[in-house]
């Protein structure tokens, strides 16, 4: 008897919810993989309190999207479209079966593949971005260059970092300031704006 292949797939056991607009409540399922975890519900509350008001019709940029929580939270809550960029090709797949199962596949652009070498191919001028890489990669400032350097932002656009650092550490505050900050346990969370 043939012994079945091993399943080379990832298990897609966790899932991560939607904690308002009109996919309220609705769960989105992500593999298990080094680096890859969601922003929890009472730190998402927080940020979409910040966001609130800058949401309707907003273009949306979830760089290391892994769960697609963030972005997918804004089309919830009125945004017009969101592209995520997602290094694990497992992942960046479920993203889109996720967001396909929403009926939000219109609203939204899912890319496979590494954000540093992805980003400059993009065109569009994003109101909202998010920055939650894997900390151990200390991504920050680069994809805060390739933003700036590829027009990807402009005066206006809200950019929210999360690490596991203070921001001194990580980024050229010269070139940005924090509009709203918190502290979550071990996790530092701004948000900024081009100064």
């Amino acid at each position: 008897m043939k012994k079945k292949p091993r399943s080379t797939t990832p298990k897609t056991t966790n899932q991560v919810r939607i904690i308002g607009g009109m996919h309220k409540r609705r769960l989105l399922s992500f593999i298990d993989a080094d680096g890859l975890r969601p922003t929890p519900d009472r730190m998402r509350e927080t940020l979409f309190n910040w966001l609130m008001g800058h949401l309707s019709d907003a273009t949306v940029l979830d760089v290391c999207a892994g769960s697609g929580v963030l972005g997918a939270e804004c089309l919830s809550r009125g945004a017009k479209f969101a592209t995520f960029i997602e290094y694990q090709t497992a992942q960046a797949k479920l993203l889109s079966d996720n967001l396909n199962t929403l009926r939000l596949s219109e609203q939204s652009q899912v890319i496979a593949g590494d954000a540093l070498t992805k980003l400059p191919s993009l065109t569009q001028t994003y109101d909202i971005v998010f920055i939650d890489p894997p900390y151990a990669l200390n991504l920050w400032q680069k994809l805060l260059n390739i933003l700036q350097d590829n027009k990807l932002i402009h005066q206006d656009s809200l950019i929210y970092l999360e690490a596991d650092k203070s921001i001194e550490t990580i980024i050229n505050l010269d070139d940005y300031h924090i509009i709203k900050n918190t502290k979550t346990g071990q996790v530092h969370s701004y948000l900024l704006q081009i100064a």
